[in-house]
């Protein structure tokens, strides 16, 4: 049976939205919360990669993590990286925190498609390179990647023979699914 472990990324600085978008509400949810929701169905675990300092915020029954210390800071791949050196899995499903209308039926859906090396959803025009499945196999380039300073997600994506999905055979409303909300005025409008 193929072992897929879930990883959410909520580590960023938000600058532009101006307080941690993990712990930004819709509805009564988190956005955390709901990027959670998306992949406890799909997913055998699932870790939140954080920064230090929001690390006590989360509740007890959430895994948490931060980057490992050799990669900490250095963006989204070092999220990935540090979960993989974690947790043995075959597979890996990366969500954003702030996507908060991915749901479960878009993830697993993506992860039947997943076949083999890295999956991810082009939406729109948009590509969205952390709604993304990424094998076990691909830590070895994730890690190079880093270790040469490379912090672009996109340049391992384009290297590693990508399968690119198309948002609307995942959801009715890719608009509105794959929406990144980066400003509260963003979420206003969603």
């Amino acid at each position: 049976m193929t072992r897929t472990v879930g990883i959410i990324l909520a580590g960023g600085l938000s600058r532009r939205f101006g307080s941690p978008k993990a712990f930004t509400k819709l509805g009564a949810q988190y956005f955390y919360e709901r990027a959670m929701d998306a992949l406890v169905p799909c997913c055998a675990e699932v870790f939140v990669v954080t920064r230090l300092e929001h690390m006590q915020c989360f509740p007890g029954s959430v895994n948490v993590m931060t980057d490992s210390i050799r990669y900490a800071g250095l963006g989204p791949l070092a999220g990935i990286l540090s979960v993989m050196e974690f947790v043995e899995a075959d597979r890996y499903a990366v969500l954003p925190c702030d996507m908060p209308f991915v749901d479960s039926r878009a993830m697993s859906k993506l992860l039947e498609r997943h076949d083999k090396g890295l999956t991810a959803v082009v939406s729109d025009g948009r590509y969205h390179p952390l709604v993304s499945i990424w094998d076990r196999k691909l830590m070895s380039a994730v890690k190079e990647a880093l270790e040469k300073d490379q912090l672009r997600v996109m340049k391992i994506l384009d290297q590693s023979d990508t399968v690119w999905v198309d948002g609307s055979t995942l959801t009715g409303d890719e608009k509105r699914m794959f929406m990144n909300v980066n400003t509260p005025g963003a979420l206003e409008r969603g």
